[in-house]
């Protein structure tokens, strides 16, 4: 079986906390969440139509994905995992790791109609670990590697004692059952969705901060989560975090679709500042390319091409093949996610050699001499180098 680059990325991280790796994934879990409206946009779609993928175009989606190999998860429902990863092997000889969302809290019910997210956050499962790990209740031994044994752990705290407490409760089962059964998870943690007693927003990152250093103190290394998905707070609280406990590998979550832009500024900040992983859900599904979508934000992430370039470099791509974007090039080029609202225009950060030389890999090259040498390009160079090279991405 082809080794996971989670678990190299991880051990080099753990290893040297100041090397460049960098975790990215997919999530493709959405139909947890949105139901019909999960799949997203299809292609075809006239705005007037409101008409959205099949699930079994998803799904299709999750494969292509998958044979890119260029994220690191794959996250999906159980019932997508059982049938990509379990029925399909899919994942077999991929260095892409397949992962599950492991719960489902109420927060994250959006039903058309529906008022569930605006009530404070109850915890609950709808998968089990079995399903996920062998796709059946109760997994004998030998069958627990057949399906994902990675899983998405979902907390939202609200500022209510006795609901958080509830919550704590419900994780704390759930690191045991893992525990218990090998079972490896990642924690989500939510900004607060109704709180009983409003916290300022100027303090929402100590209070996230701090409530998570207190919710893992409790939990010796057997059970604590591989690293967090986060909302991003901003350099200061990343920052904070990062210095506080080295070992907490930092992820940032994707938020909502956003601009091109929104996505790649919020991976070079978050990286900048230690976050070490980002999922990227809706920004990566209603991309017009995702596979184009998802090299950049590995070339993003890489150190060898700047946010603002990337843009122009993706638009590049996307005329290339015929595909009409979301929206003009200077309207794609604007910051609208407001965890990045902070942001002051800086000059751009010069790309170190070593960096250039891992994306040049991650593009194709073969590590000769004569690759591509980022750092010494101008940014016209670069975008047109990218724009070439992503050209024929999805076989098109």
């Amino acid at each position: 079986m082809t080794e996971k680059s989670l678990d190299i990325k991880l051990a080099r991280i753990r290893s040297d906390p100041n090397c460049r790796d960098f975790l990215i994934a997919d999530a493709k879990d959405a139909d947890m969440a949105f139901g019909i409206a999960a799949p997203g946009r299809s292609p075809e779609m006239h705005a007037h139509e409101g008409r959205f993928r099949s699930l079994a175009e998803y799904r299709e989606c999750i494969r292509q994905v998958v044979r890119q190999g260029l994220v690191d998860i794959m996250l999906m429902s159980a019932h997508t995992s059982s049938i990509l990863t379990v029925q399909e092997r899919l994942f077999e000889n991929s260095p892409v790791t397949p992962a599950a969302r492991a719960n489902d809290t109420t927060d994250i019910y959006f039903a058309r109609g529906g008022d569930y997210p605006r009530e404070p956050s109850q915890p609950f499962r709808t998968a089990t670990i079995d399903h996920i790990q062998c796709g059946h209740v109760d997994c004998r031994p030998e069958e627990r590697g057949r399906g994902a044994n990675l899983g998405l752990y979902s907390i939202t705290f609200n500022n209510d004692a006795e609901l958080d407490r509830q919550t704590l409760e419900a994780y704390r089962e759930f690191r045991l059952e893992a525990e218990r059964k090998g079972f490896r998870h990642f924690l989500e943690v939510f900004d607060p969705n109704a709180p009983l007693h409003p916290i300022d927003p100027q303090r929402l990152g100590g209070f996230m901060n701090d409530i998570i250093v207190r919710t893992l103190a409790g939990v010796p290394e057997a059970g604590r989560p591989l690293f967090l998905k986060l909302v991003y707070h901003g350099p200061r609280y990343t920052e904070e975090l990062v210095r506080y406990d080295p070992s907490l590998v930092i992820g940032v979550l994707g938020g909502s679709a956003g601009t091109t832009y929104d996505a790649f500024k919020l991976l070079a900040e978050a990286q900048k500042y230690g976050a070490r992983a980002a999922l990227f859900g809706r920004k990566i599904n209603n991309a017009e390319h995702q596979l184009a979508f998802i090299a950049l934000l590995r070339h993003v992430a890489d150190g060898a091409i700047a946010p603002e370039e990337a843009v122009h470099a993706y638009h590049g791509v996307l005329q290339k093949l015929g595909i009409k974007p979301h929206r003009p090039l200077a309207d794609d080029l604007k910051l609208t996610d407001p965890c990045l609202s902070y942001l002051h225009p800086r000059p751009q950060a010069r790309v170190t050699r070593g960096a250039a030389g891992a994306a040049a890999l991650s593009a194709g090259g073969d590590g000769r001499a004569d690759r591509p040498d980022f750092a010494r390009m101008t940014r016209e160079e670069r975008i047109g180098y990218f724009r070439r090279r992503l050209g024929g991405v999805g076989g098109r």
